[in-house]
């Protein structure tokens, strides 16, 4: 016989699960509200804000630094995020040197010639704190 408290449990479960899809949206949401975008206006009334598309077009204008002082270092930048938080790992070209051969089914012959390919198939990059960072650009 099973054990009959696991049985409750799992018909408890059930039955919870259950009523929970039993709910419409209606008893849910409220349907008797005002529409998004009379709320959304009485927000910006509220916050005392102007018109957004001339708030947009002013942030537009602005300058990057504002007479608070220098934002190097502070600036997220390409080269200081890849370089130095994740620094590319050595992957070493190998040259291989193919001898004249016959290829294919009807035996073609192909001359000798130099390849190189990577020793790793695809690019690896270290942790933060795996080795040493490169120094900074200014």
């Amino acid at each position: 016989m099973r054990n009959p408290s696991t049985l409750i449990t799992a018909l408890g479960l059930i039955s919870l699960v259950l009523s929970g899809c039993a709910s419409t949206k209606d008893a849910v949401l409220p349907q008797d509200g005002p529409p998004m975008k009379a709320i959304y206006e009485q927000h910006i009334q509220k916050l005392g804000a102007r018109d957004p598309l001339v708030i947009r077009h002013e942030l537009e204008n602005r300058s990057i630094v504002d007479g608070n002082g220098s934002l190097h270092g502070y600036t997220r930048e390409a080269h200081n995020e890849i370089d130095t938080t994740f620094p590319r790992l050595p992957n070493p070209s190998l040259a291989m040197y193919v001898f004249p051969h016959l290829a294919g089914k009807e035996q073609v012959p192909v001359p000798g010639y130099v390849t190189t390919f990577p020793m790793y198939e695809r690019v690896e990059y270290a942790l933060p704190g795996e080795v040493p960072t490169r120094l900074q650009r200014k």
